[in-house]
C-alpha cells in the first residue's frame, strides 16, 4: 500500500499510530474512557454530546485514512441522516438501486414524503448514472454495492455529478479505507458503518462521515448535536482499538474471500458467485483499476431458490448465521429473508463476510453445507 501525502508513515502504520495521547512521560497509551456526560466550565470541552477526547481520538485517527476530517456518529444510520439532513429541501438524489437496506428505505421514506426526489440507478452502468444526473443536487454511491457486490467508476461519476453541481456521498463501507479512498477519485464525503470492518469486533455500533471541506466537517457536526446522534465513550474506544488491527484483518480476509470465492465458482451447488476479484466477475476490472484489492465480502446464488439458500445458512457450525459484516468472525445470511430488502435480490442470494479464521475450516464448514442442502 502506498504511503499518503498526510504522513510519512504506510497507512499500515497510521492505523496502530494515530489518535493517541501525547507520547509524554506518564501518559497513557491509549485515551481512556471518560464517562462522564459533563465537564468543568473553562476548558476545551463541557459536555459530552460535543466531542470528548476519546471521540476526537478516534475521528484524528480515520479522517486520515480517507484523506480528510472525520465525524464521529451513533451508528452508521445517524451518519447517513446527517448527510442527508444537509440536502436542501426537495433535492433531487441519484441513488444506487441497490443500497444498505436502512438507507435505501430512508431514501425512499423521504421521497415518499416530499421531502426529497429520489432516483434510482445501476450504479455500475456509468452511462444511466450520467443520464439520471441531469438536475440533480446529489449522487449517493455505494460501491461495491450490498449485496449486490457491483462495482461502481467512482472517478466517472463523480466527475459528470461535478458537472451539474451535485454533491457526491460514497459509502464505503465495504471497501474500508484500505481498499479504495473516495475522496481522492472526486466524492465530497464518504460515510462508514464503523459497526463494520473498522470496529471489526461486531460488539458496538457507530458511523463516521469524513470529508476535506472544513464547513462541511463543522456543519456535519451541527447536525450530530442537533439530532442527537453523539456515539459513546466505550464505542468509541472500541472501535478504535478494532481500528489498529484493521490492515491485518483485512489482509487475512481478503486472502481467505479470494481462495473460497475460487473454489465457490466451482462447486455445482453454486449458480453465481459475485465477487470483483474473479476474472470474469462484471467488477473485476474497476476493482483492479482503483481498489487495493477486492476485499472480503461477495455473494453467492445457490441453486434451488431460497429454500436451498436458507438450509445452507442454517447448517453451517463455523460461518455464523446472522446478519452483519466486518467482524472477525465470518457471516453467512440470506439477504431476502428481510421484508424489507431490495426485491430485486435474488431469493437465493447469501452474503457472506469472511473473517479471519482458517480458510480450509471455512471452506469446509461450507462446502459440507452447500453438499447437503
Amino acid at each position: 500500500m502506498p504511503e499518503h501525502p498526510e504522513s510519512p508513515w504506510s497507512v499500515e502504520t497510521q492505523l496502530v499510530h494515530a489518535g493517541r495521547p501525547p507520547a509524554q512521560p506518564g501518559n497513557p497509551v491509549n485515551y481512556p474512557v471518560e464517562l462522564s456526560s459533563t465537564y468543568h466550565a473553562g476548558g476545551e470541552v463541557e459536555y459530552a454530546r460535543d466531542g470528548t477526547l476519546g471521540m476526537r481520538s478516534l475521528e484524528e485517527a480515520v479522517g486520515p485514512l480517507e484523506g480528510g476530517e472525520a465525524v464521529a456518529f451513533a451508528s452508521g444510520m445517524a451518519a447517513a441522516n446527517a448527510i442527508v439532513d444537509l440536502l436542501p429541501a426537495g433535492a433531487v438524489v441519484v441513488a444506487a438501486e441497490f443500497t444498505y437496506t436502512g438507507v435505501a428505505l430512508r431514501l425512499r421514506e423521504l421521497d415518499g414524503r416530499g421531502i426529497i426526489s429520489l432516483r434510482r440507478v445501476d450504479i455500475a452502468d456509468t452511462e444511466a448514472v450520467i443520464a439520471a444526473l441531469r438536475g440533480a443536487d446529489a449522487l449517493w454511491i455505494e460501491s461495491p454495492t450490498n449485496p449486490m457486490m457491483e462495482v461502481a467508476d467512482i472517478p466517472a461519476i463523480s466527475a459528470a455529478a461535478h458537472a451539474v453541481g451535485a454533491l457526491v456521498v460514497c459509502d464505503n463501507t465495504f471497501a474500508t479505507p484500505l481498499g479504495q479512498r473516495p475522496l481522492d477519485m472526486g466524492a465530497d464525503m464518504v460515510l462508514h458503518s464503523g459497526t463494520k470492518a473498522i470496529g471489526g469486533h461486531s460488539d458496538c455500533l457507530l458511523g463516521l462521515a469524513i470529508t476535506a471541506d472544513p464547513e462541511r466537517a463543522t456543519a456535519l457536526r451541527l447536525r450530530r448535536t442537533l439530532l442527537g446522534a453523539a456515539p459513546g465513550a466505550l464505542e468509541c474506544y472500541l472501535v478504535l482499538r478494532g481500528l489498529r488491527t484493521l490492515g491485518l484483518r483485512r489482509a487475512r480476509s481478503q486472502a481467505s474471500a479470494q481462495v473460497i470465492a475460487e473454489r465457490l465458482a466451482a462447486h455445482p451447488a453454486v449458480t453465481r458467485v459475485r465477487y470483483p476479484g474473479l476474472l470474469g466477475d462484471p467488477g473485476y476490472d474497476r476493482c483492479a483499476r482503483h481498489m487495493s484489492g477486492p476485499g472480503f465480502m461477495m455473494a453467492i446464488e445457490v441453486a434451488g431458490g431460497a429454500d436451498a439458500a436458507q438450509a445452507v445458512a442454517q447448517s453451517t457450525r463455523l460461518w455464523v448465521h446472522a446478519t452483519s459484516l466486518g467482524g472477525v468472525e465470518s457471516l453467512i445470511e440470506r439477504r431476502r429473508r428481510w421484508p424489507a430488502e431490495n426485491p430485486r435480490v435474488p431469493e437465493g442470494l447469501l452474503r457472506l463476510s469472511v473473517g479471519i479464521e482458517d480458510p480450509e475450516d471455512l471452506w469446509s464448514d461450507l462446502a459440507r453445507a452447500l453438499d447437503a442442502r
